[in-house]
């Protein structure tokens, strides 16, 4: 099952991230709204959802999303933690060995730190992509809290190691966190 991936602007009220969700969670296709923490702008919205949702109102950006190893299920992102949101730009031709060292990694990172890979999603392939000989993908990371995240940054660890054969294939890597607002 594929998904997009919407960025939205919001007003500046207090309450807009939560009306946002109210307005959005309705929606069958509505996966996840989430809120912005560290990195993205205050007034700022990211939504997951389904291929095809419409949200009834204009993003700023939308980008379709096929799962690679996670997930496998349609199940929602849990509305506890911290979620990283791991833009990757990588050679073009290292899609596949860029998975399969995340998915190599994933078992020992999981289980020496509080941490969940919720997906990651290959972006669709863009103008820009094509003419750079790249590919986007998209990891969402639940981790505990933020001071989790540092900790799980130890270059020593058995994953680390792994993560580190995967930086050769990354071009750029853009990691911002935010919440789920959680469904009423």
């Amino acid at each position: 099952m594929d998904y997009d991936y919407f960025q939205l602007k919001l007003g500046r009220e207090r309450t807009a991230h939560k009306t946002l969700a109210e307005r959005l969670y309705p929606i069958p296709e509505v996966v996840a709204v989430f809120s912005p923490l560290l990195g993205f702008a205050s007034n700022e919205a990211l939504v997951l959802a389904r291929a095809g949702a419409e949200l009834g109102f204009p993003a700023q950006a939308v980008d379709r999303l096929t799962p690679t190893l996670r997930p496998t299920s349609d199940v929602p992102p849990e509305p506890k933690g911290v979620y990283v949101h791991n833009w990757f730009t990588i050679d073009g031709g290292a899609v596949d060995e860029f998975v399969r060292l995340s998915g190599e990694a994933w078992p020992a990172f999981e289980s020496r730190f509080e941490t969940k890979i919720y997906g990651l999603f290959l972006a669709a392939e863009t103008e820009a992509d094509r003419a750079e000989g790249a590919r986007r993908l998209l990891l969402m990371t639940n981790y505990r809290d933020l001071g989790e995240w540092q900790v799980s940054r130890d270059p020593t660890s058995e994953a680390m190691q792994v993560f580190l054969r995967r930086r050769e294939l990354t071009r750029v890597s853009l990691a911002r966190s935010c919440l789920v607002i959680p469904r009423a």
